[in-house]
């Protein structure tokens, strides 16, 4: 599809744990070079001299791919977190959503000056035309399903990268974004990803604190996210004439399970995320699910509800549930337990209390803005000439979470394995906004087929 221009000025395998179930830091390089993902970085030569140098005075040319609510706030970070950059270029599906954001980011008093746009791009190739525009850093902000290929597109151009979460929506793109994180680190090219939590520095302290053993022996982890829904899917008879099944779909993005990955993949998995951090990213056994759709569809075929429980080779339980409703309980929640405390993590100031409810630890200080920070982090390492590369979880933990909704999906027990070697894949085969493509209708447990 064109994309006319408007001017705008291993697979993984289970380790053996420590005495308190987390992995030590010998198995975690073990395990990254059983992956394959620990190339050791290669000379930065025929790359963007910004990699190589030790300090870089000049300004650094920013590209958006995906100018929604959160490509525009990724947008405005990367230009709070380094005054010498510019945002130059700008994708997304049509004219109306580049213009918008371009507006709002240019009116900012903070950082409009900063706002250089002669770039204006709209269509699905868009992206690909962002990256080769002369920009130095891609910001990843598209639906989840596009991500694969856009990741792929940027690192084979030497882009340094921000990407959003998760990585894909299935495991065909997961092994692809693997592939390409192994790409990024051989060039020297930061990637950051959007998994957010781990640049918040109170959770950072309470998941050292489990690191260290304060839990004694792990016994179990509950994870919530029980929300409001996200973007409600309009009736049939809101989809404008003669607007192609991919269109309609793209711009209801979250309601299609090959757009989205479903609530559990898109929105759940930043606790999925922290569930591996937990664990220094050692993958569980198996997996058995169960979820479902208590409101109408409308035509789009995502759940509103899952519970998953996922087992470790040494009998640790991880429970992960997560529900989009309205009048209902509402709580982003972990309860990590132990034999000798239970962190909290969610309510108030992250504490963990012993088995007889005495504080044990708890954090103090200022929170700083962890979405913040992820850019703060990115720019600074590529002016330090050392790119900072976000390692395993952009693609592990995201595939967890599609582990968790595959086995729910199916009503089978999904082991990592399966859910890696997956051949199963979401995406049209035609990738046109024109095109007709007929969404499958929910997905039945005992029926549907996800390996």
């Amino acid at each position: 599809m064109s994309t006319p221009a408007f001017p705008l000025s291993t697979q993984l395998k289970t380790m053996t744990t420590s005495s308190n179930n987390v992995p030590s830091s010998s198995e975690r390089r073990d395990f990254l070079k059983k992956s394959g993902v620990a190339a050791g970085a290669a000379a930065a030569a025929g790359f963007p001299s910004i990699i190589s140098a030790q300090s870089v005075t000049n300004s650094l040319k920013v590209g958006l791919v995906g100018a929604g609510g959160r490509g525009s706030g990724a947008a405005a970070q990367a230009l709070s977190a380094d005054k010498n950059t510019v945002l130059t270029a700008v994708a997304d599906i049509d004219q109306a959503i580049v213009s918008r954001a371009v507006t709002r980011l240019s009116g900012s008093q903070k950082f409009g000056t900063q706002v250089k746009v002669d770039n204006a791009l709209f269509g699905l190739d868009a992206y690909d035309k962002v990256i080769n525009s002369g920009v130095d850093v891609v910001l990843l902000a598209s639906p989840p399903g596009f991500r694969p290929a856009h990741l792929k597109a940027a690192v084979d151009a030497g882009k340094h990268i921000f990407c959003e979460k998760p990585a894909a929506t299935d495991a065909p793109g997961i092994r692809s974004v693997m592939e390409s994180q192994k790409a990024a680190q051989a060039k020297n090219i930061a990637l950051v990803c959007g998994f957010c939590w781990r640049y918040n520095n109170m959770i950072s302290a309470a998941i050292e604190q489990v690191h260290g053993g304060a839990l004694g022996r792990l016994v179990a982890h509950y994870s919530t996210y029980y929300t409001n829904p996200v973007k409600p899917m309009p009736p049939e008879s809101a989809r404008p004439a003669g607007m192609g099944d991919v269109e309609w779909q793209v711009r209801n993005w979250y309601n299609f399970v090959w757009l989205s990955g479903d609530s559990l993949v898109e929105q759940a998995v930043h606790n999925a995320d922290k569930i591996m951090w937990v664990m220094k990213d050692q993958p569980p056994a198996s997996c058995v699910s169960v979820g479902g759709r208590s409101v109408p569809a409308n035509g789009g075929n995502i759940y509103d509800h899952f519970e998953a429980n996922f087992v470790y080779p040494n009998g640790y339980r991880v429970f992960l549930a997560n529900r989009q409703s309205t009048g209902c309980f509402n709580g982003t929640l972990d309860y990590v337990m132990g034999t000798e405390g239970t962190l909290f993590l969610g309510k108030g100031k992250p504490r963990i209390e012993t088995p007889d409810g005495k504080i044990k630890w708890q954090w103090e200080g200022e929170e700083y803005d962890m979405y913040q920070k992820e850019h703060d982090v990115l720019f600074a390492s590529i002016r330090s000439g050392k790119p900072k590369n976000d390692d395993l979880n952009l693609a592990t933990s995201s595939l967890l979470a599609i582990m968790g909704r595959d086995a729910a999906y199916s009503g089978q027990e999904v082991t990592w394995e399966q859910a890696m070697n997956s051949t199963v894949s979401l995406l049209p085969t035609q990738m046109d906004m024109s095109a007709k493509f007929e969404a499958p209708g929910l997905a039945i447990p005992g029926r549907t087929k996800v390996s």
